[in-house]
């Protein structure tokens, strides 16, 4: 959350009274309880306060084909060892985030980095927190073969599944080729871009309902936006910018990781990692690209401080003077997220 700057991109606009307000509020707050959801009618109409979704890349969706990645996604089948998925990782109680720093993988072994949400991956433009790869079709077999992750070559995954008689039928229902690697990565792309999260409150009071957001709420909006200017990076309605920064985490000496100079080769990328999105922020711990900070008043407290001490810290981190009532404000507010 960057030192302030003219120029918001985000504004709060006053909404006009809804005799229907209440009631609206505690159908929608019902349903968002429940946390963010996979579902192929995710992928028939944007959800409130999101932009059209993007087109896919393969054939165009159907629920038998998101069905079948939504089975893929969940099945250790594409494990070496058969211990681990998808889902192992990007667990959905905890919005497709992993709750560990670094996530488990196959024998013994972590991932390098924190599993992220999928939340809203759909309208990514990149992917990998240090952008490496292109699309969510080319990203979502990358797990299955890390090897300190899934550890699976993807030939045998698709001889895996070609011998599986249920996963043949379920392959050759949507694709006349049957079990192949591209149609692999389609199967489980479509339910990637399923996993959707829009309509909370924040949607809801800039259509026009005073009662989506609490007072607290309303206040933290108001930081947001305002005096801690975290718009700069997280621009509504998808709360990233999709670019890379860099925030001193992880920096061992100043110094810190490669991140996105391991892709660019270019030392002014040094240590800048994607910017994360924050929706279903409050179900997501831990924070960063390592995981490191366990709550989201340790994630306030990171930011109000101006980050880390890194050589290469992004010039738009300063330190802010937030009192206790606005960090517990702007954490209302992302937490209704």
């Amino acid at each position: 959350m960057p030192a302030p700057s003219r120029g918001r991109r985000y504004r709060a606009r006053v909404p006009c009274p809804s005799t229907f307000g209440a009631a609206l509020l505690l159908s929608a707050a019902a349903v968002f309880a429940q946390g963010p959801t996979a579902s192929f009618a995710n992928l028939q109409r944007p959800q409130l306060g999101l932009p059209a979704l993007p087109p896919s890349s393969g054939p165009a969706p159907t629920e038998g084909l998101f069905e079948l990645g939504r089975r893929l996604f969940a099945d250790p089948v594409l494990s070496i060892d058969q211990t681990v998925s998808c889902q192992t990782c990007h667990r959905p109680e905890f919005a497709f985030a992993s709750p560990e720093p670094l996530p488990k993988g196959v024998q013994g072994k972590t991932a390098q980095v924190h599993a992220p949400t999928l939340i809203n991956r759909v309208y990514g433009t990149r992917m990998r927190w240090d952008g490496r790869t292109k699309d969510l079709d080319t990203f979502v077999l990358e797990p299955i073969a890390d090897p300190n992750e899934m550890a699976l070559p993807l030939s045998t995954a698709v001889e895996r599944l070609r011998a599986d008689r249920s996963y043949t039928a379920a392959f050759g229902k949507e694709f006349a080729d049957g079990v192949t690697t591209p149609n692999l990565a389609t199967a489980l792309s479509t339910f990637v871009r399923g996993i959707v999260a829009g309509d909370a409150p924040v949607d809801r009071f800039q259509k026009g309902d005073p009662t989506a957001l609490t007072k607290e709420q309303r206040a933290g909006l108001w930081i947001f936006e305002s005096k801690g200017a975290c718009w700069r990076c997280h621009p509504a309605p998808l709360f990233t910018d999709d670019a890379f920064h860099t925030t001193g985490i992880g920096a061992v000496d100043q110094t810190p990781r490669p991140g996105r100079m391991a892709v660019t080769h270019d030392p002014a990328d040094e240590g800048r990692f994607k910017t994360p999105q924050l929706r279903g922020l409050s179900r997501s711990a831990p924070y960063m690209h390592d995981g490191s900070l366990p709550t989201l008043e340790a994630v306030v407290e990171f930011y109000a401080r101006g980050g880390n001490p890194s050589h290469n810290l992004d010039p738009a981190l300063k330190p802010l003077s937030l009192t206790a009532d606005e960090k517990r404000h702007l954490i209302a507010f992302l937490s209704s997220l």
